[in-house]
């Protein structure tokens, strides 16, 4: 019979079943001999150890250095502005309290600006406009003047801190975040202390105009160098109607029964630290000790204690709890209060060396806390975690003027005694009441 055989071939003599993929119309072999894709976001984001890596980290870190040596470069200088403007210890305070105050709010609404405008044309024009306010106020001879421009300078730095973090979360690698943003926060840190450092030295020598004028130099090269090396952000999409959402969200985070609590230590440790650093100066220049603005400026290298205490500390939170490392955090600044009640230099020097490594160490505990209890809404527990933490330092710090005005630099360690011991009854509220283990 012609034609085809309708015998079944043998199973050895068939080709291969090659099944094709019904959405590619590949075959497994196909798809075998495909080379392996990368994701392509994944892909585009900053690597550790690249060009880009380093100019971002270097870019950021100035910003950030310039950010607090801006905000804080008036704190050393707070006698010498009661001596040339004959103002009050607490009218003198306002000239920080103003900043801190404005950058408190404006926080909350510049992380929403950059949202539509982009994140590194925020950082650049505030930090642009900071360092130009900054360098204005060392050229002014009127002291509402220059409280006018301090405020617009908290205005103008709420652009840099609330946005910084959030390109570095869309930008880089997740393996290359943790240095980048550890980079960032040294710069902060190294920034506040340098800024004071400065000031204090260059007073001394050549006048508190020259003081904040060679640190709003700085800030405008840190600014130029922001412009040149920050890459263009790669992960950006612009958003609107933010604003429209932040009430209902801002209750959801309240209803949460630790948040609040974090808040109101936030508030209290910050009015501690600025407190005591605020009138910290009128007392060491004034009699019996005499010392000279450069050794009033010096003391604020003591910050490079709080840079080990942050670390430190947030790893004894993970091994016994965040709870108890929060309660030895103001046990350790109470113990420095009462140190620097003392009349005698050296033990005033241990006693701020113990207040500043109590402060960084339960701010970085209370922070870290704040973002594991807020899970998706931890940008705007941030914000509200920061806006408490810059009001504590712009309210309290000026309450602590009228202390100091009142009964000397005893009233101002009496008064800081007063809010550690608030501290850490909020901290007892908040362990009785939030419902989170520590170590979450």
């Amino acid at each position: 019979m012609d034609g085809p055989s309708l015998r079944p071939v043998p199973s050895h003599a068939r080709p291969p079943h090659r099944p094709i993929d019904p959405m590619t119309g590949e075959t497994a072999a196909a798809v075998e001999r495909r080379p392996p894709t990368v994701d392509s976001i994944a892909e585009t984001r900053i690597q550790q150890g690249t060009p880009a890596f380093r100019r971002t980290a270097l870019a950021l870190f100035l910003a950030g250095f310039s950010t607090f040596g801006l905000l804080y470069t008036v704190q050393p200088l707070l006698p010498e502005f009661s001596r040339h403007f004959g103002v009050s210890a607490a009218g003198s305070a306002m000239s920080l309290s103003l900043t801190t105050g404005t950058l408190a709010v404006a926080m909350l609404l510049a992380g929403l600006l950059s949202d539509a405008v982009g994140r590194r044309p925020m950082m650049i024009a505030a930090l642009l406009a900071s360092a130009t306010l900054s360098l204005c106020t060392a050229l002014v001879d009127d002291w509402t003047t220059l409280l006018v421009l301090r405020t617009l300078l908290g205005l103008a730095l709420s652009g840099v801190p609330a946005v910084a973090m959030t390109y570095l979360v869309e930008e880089m690698d997740s393996r290359a975040l943790g240095l980048a943003m550890g980079l960032y926060i040294g710069g902060n840190a190294i920034g506040g202390m340098s800024g004071r450092l400065l000031a204090g030295i260059i007073a001394d020598h050549w006048g508190w105009r020259w003081g904040i004028g060679v640190v709003s130099i700085i800030a405008i090269a840190s600014t130029v160098l922001l412009w040149l090396q920050l890459p263009p952000s790669r992960h950006f999409h612009a958003r609107r109607g933010g604003l429209r959402q932040l009430p209902s969200r801002w209750r959801t985070l309240f209803a949460d029964p630790g948040l609040p609590w974090l808040f109101a230590t936030s508030f209290v440790l910050m009015g501690v630290f600025v407190t005591l650093y605020n009138y910290l100066g009128y007392h060491l220049l004034a009699p019996p000790y005499h010392l000279s603005q450069t050794v009033v400026g010096l003391i604020f290298s003591v910050y490079l204690v709080g840079t080990f205490s942050s670390a430190w500390m947030g790893q004894q939170a993970t091994r016994y709890g965040r709870g108890r490392i929060l309660s030895i955090s103001f046990a350790l600044i109470g113990a420095g209060i009462v140190l620097l009640a003392m009349p005698w230099l050296s033990a005033m020097a241990l006693g701020i060396a113990l207040v500043t490594f109590g402060f960084f160490g339960g701010h970085s505990v209370a922070s870290s806390w704040v973002g594991s209890r807020a899970g998706a809404m931890r940008a705007e527990a941030s914000a509200l975690y920061l806006f408490a933490y810059y009001l504590g330092s712009s309210v309290l710090g000026g309450v602590g003027g009228l202390a100091y005005a009142a009964w000397d630099w005893l009233g101002v360690c009496l008064f800081a005694a007063v809010l550690t011991l608030i501290g850490g009854g909020i901290v007892w509220a908040l362990q009785q009441r939030a419902p989170q283990p520590v170590t979450a």
